[in-house]
C-alpha cells in the first residue's frame, strides 16, 4: 500500500538523521503530503507526537552509547542535538529516571524505544456517513479561551465556557449563524505539539459560523475558503464520537485521496441532550486533495 510505503520511507529518512538535523519539508517529501497532515497523521496513528518519538529515539540511542563507548557525556549530549550537558541531563534523567552518569553502571536499567513502523491491519468492514463539502471563507464568532488539551471526561475549562453563555447570549450568536454548520458549534485550532500525550494547550471557540461582522465584546477566528469532510456520528455520546474521531485517522484520511489541511476543527451537535441514544454530531475538518 502506497501510504505506508510512504510513511515508513518518512520515517527511515528521520531515523538515519537522529545524530543531525531532521528536514520537517523532506520529512514531508517522503511521504507525499503536506508537513501538517504528516505530523497529525503520525500523532492518531502512533499515539504520541512526532517530537516526542524523535525525542526517545535519540535518548535510546544515546544511552547505548553511554553503555557501549567511552565517549564523554557532553559529546553525547552534542551528538543528539543538546547544546549543553545539563539540558541533555535533564532529558535523559526524565526519560530513563536515572543521569546519563549512572547509567554508566550496570546496576541501573534503562528504557529502549525501537524505531517505529506502520503496518496494515485489516478489520471488518463499517461504514462511514461522510461528505465533502466546498466552503467560501467565512468567520467563526463567539466566545475564545485557551484550554488544556483533555482528551477522557469532561474537560473543566471548556465545561465553564458553556456555562458562562447566557441565553440572551445564545439567541444572540444563533442570529448571527448564517452559513453552515447552522447553531451553535464548537472549534479548537493552533493545538500545540504533545496532542496524543494530552499535554499542551488549543484555542477553543463556542459561537457560530458566519459571514456576518463580528459584534463587540465577542471573539472571532477568520476561516479561508477551503474543502470540508465532514463525517457523521449518531449514537451514544460520546462514545460514538470518539469511535469516529479515530476512524478519521485510522481508517478514512489512509484509505481516501486527502490529506488534512490547517485549520479548525469544528464540532456541531444536533441537540445537547447528551442522554439521547440518536445523538447526532458532525466533526468538519479543512482538508485538501493529494
Amino acid at each position: 500500500m502506497d501510504l505506508l510505503k510512504n510513511m515508513n520511507g518518512a520515517l527511515k529518512y528521520i531515523e538515519d538523521h537522529l545524530t543531525g538535523e531532521i528536514d520537517f519539508k523532506e520529512v514531508a517529501r517522503q511521504a507525499f503530503c503536506s508537513e501538517y497532515h504528516f505530523k497529525r497523521m503520525f500523532s492518531f496513528l502512533a499515539g504520541i507526537s512526532l517530537s516526542e518519538y524523535i525525542r526517545r529515539r535519540r535518548l535510546t540511542l544515546a544511552a547505548f552509547d553511554l553503555k557501549d563507548t567511552n565517549v564523554k557525556v557532553i559529546d553525547i549530549a552534542i551528538k543528539y542535538g543538546y547544546n549543553s550537558a545539563d539540558s541533555f541531563t535533564r532529558a535523559f534523567q526524565n526519560l530513563h529516571g536515572v543521569t546519563p552518569s549512572e547509567a554508566r553502571q550496570t546496576a541501573y536499567s534503562l528504557k529502549a524505544f525501537p524505531p517505529m513502523t506502520f503496518q496494515l491491519s485489516i478489520k471488518g468492514g463499517t461504514e462511514m456517513n461522510y461528505r465533502i463539502v466546498e466552503k467560501e471563507a467565512f468567520r467563526i464568532i463567539g466566545i475564545m479561551k485557551r484550554v488544556p488539551i483533555i482528551f477522557n471526561g469532561v474537560n473543566p475549562e471548556i465545561a465553564s465556557m458553556w456555562q458562562s453563555l447566557t441565553m440572551e447570549k445564545i439567541n444572540k450568536l444563533k442570529g448571527l449563524s448564517n452559513v453552515e454548520p447552522i447553531g451553535l458549534i464548537s472549534a479548537s485550532t493552533n493545538f500545540s505539539e504533545g496532542r496524543m500525550e494530552e499535554k499542551g494547550e488549543l484555542d477553543h471557540y463556542i459561537g457560530v459560523a458566519t459571514t456576518k461582522e463580528c459584534p463587540e465584546n465577542m471573539a472571532q477566528l477568520e476561516v479561508p475558503a477551503s474543502t470540508w469532510a465532514v463525517f457523521e456520528a449518531i449514537g451514544p455520546f460520546p462514545e460514538t464520537l470518539q469511535n469516529i474521531w479515530g476512524r478519521i485517522y485510522s481508517e478514512w484520511f489512509p484509505s481516501s485521496n486527502y490529506e488534512q489541511k490547517e485549520g479548525p476543527e469544528i464540532l456541531w451537535n444536533e441537540s445537547k441532550d447528551t442522554t439521547s441514544p440518536t445523538f447526532k454530531s458532525e466533526i468538519w475538518i479543512p482538508v485538501l486533495k493529494k
